[in-house]
């Protein structure tokens, strides 16, 4: 069985759903983007919304792929920092519980915490204070760490510290280890596109990436967006929302569906997709078959609050996937 080791940004998810576009722009978070905040407006997120209903869950878009691939019972590590604290402990228990192998370093910062905004038409806005998982840094990554693992998947938003990613990606490479990147969101695809250019096209084989993160990355529409990311990496994908997602590979194009859903809140929708894509892709099935698989967990996970999935979904999300590989 091939092992697949996650690094990301280590964060509890607090889950809100909200009205109105009101609350968004009262704390200046553009809708549908990830903006970094500071401990100050974490506060301020704190005082403004003591009132609302929330929902506090392990989180952080790597996490989610892998915590995902897990449920589907593939043999999966993650690394990422977090802090000496109860939050720290939650995300830690999340992945032991999931028989996750726990790479985790302890940082000085409280652990991050992503402050999740969903709007009544399931569009999630991220204000996100990184804590502990911003001082994950180039020198945590010995040249050993990957040599058991076959696939590492990496989350964009780590592409702030450019150090970093060289130095994991670099390593990664040397070990033989196929490297898979998400493009998290479209600012930080934006805030970082040449650095982004240029590690695609040395050393990622396979980027997963929504219609706004292809145009931001490539300036062009989904179709020939797909085109042009197939030139740097061995697999792209574009996932299109309720129009379902583009694979190619070489000169193949596959176009695959998305599954019927009651969609409630978009937040994991591209993480678990990865995680369904991924769990096709070392299980040896063909790209569409990895892209239907994809659109399953994608489609189950938009129909709850959050990116975790109770153990009578994952008995579904099972039936359905065993369902199209008979």
């Amino acid at each position: 069985m091939k092992k697949i080791l996650g690094i990301g940004n280590a964060l509890v998810d607090i889950l809100m759903k909200i009205g109105s576009d009101h609350v968004l722009n009262e704390l200046k978070l553009p809708k549908g983007s990830m903006q970094l905040i500071e401990n100050e407006t974490a506060i301020e997120i704190e005082e403004f919304t003591k009132e609302f209903s929330k929902q506090i869950v392990a989180g952080g878009s790597a996490a989610n792929t892998i915590n995902g691939l897990a449920r589907l019972g593939v043999d999966c590590g993650y690394v990422g920092k977090i802090g000496d604290d109860l939050f720290g402990k939650l995300f830690k228990d999340n992945l032991e519980k999931n028989k996750i192998q726990a790479l985790l370093f302890r940082g000085s910062l409280d652990t991050g915490r992503a402050y999740t905004f969903i709007t009544k038409d399931g569009e999630r806005t991220f204000g996100t204070f990184l804590g502990s998982a911003v001082q994950l840094n180039a020198g945590d990554f010995l040249e050993d760490l990957f040599k058991s693992f076959d696939y590492l998947h990496v989350e964009g938003y780590l592409v702030f510290n450019h150090e970093l990613i060289e130095r994991v990606l670099s390593i990664a490479k040397s070990a033989g280890v196929k490297i898979s990147m998400d493009m998290a969101s479209y600012n930080v695809v934006e805030a970082n596109l040449e650095f982004l250019k240029g590690v695609i096209n040395k050393y990622v084989d396979i980027v997963f990436a929504n219609e706004e993160e292809a145009k931001a990355l490539t300036g062009e529409e989904p179709a020939k967006a797909l085109d042009t990311i197939s030139q740097w990496t061995e697999i792209a994908v574009v996932k299109v929302g309720e129009k379902g997602s583009l694979i190619k590979s070489g000169d193949r194009t596959w176009r695959v569906n998305s599954v019927l859903a009651d969609c409630i809140d978009t937040t994991g929708a591209g993480d678990l997709y990865a995680a369904g894509f991924l769990f096709g892709l070392v299980k040896g099935y063909s790209l569409d078959v990895c892209g239907k698989i994809g659109s399953i967990l994608g489609g189950n996970v938009i129909e709850v609050i959050g990116a975790t999935m109770e153990n009578g979904r994952w008995e579904k999300i099972n039936s359905e996937v065993m369902a199209i590989l008979k």
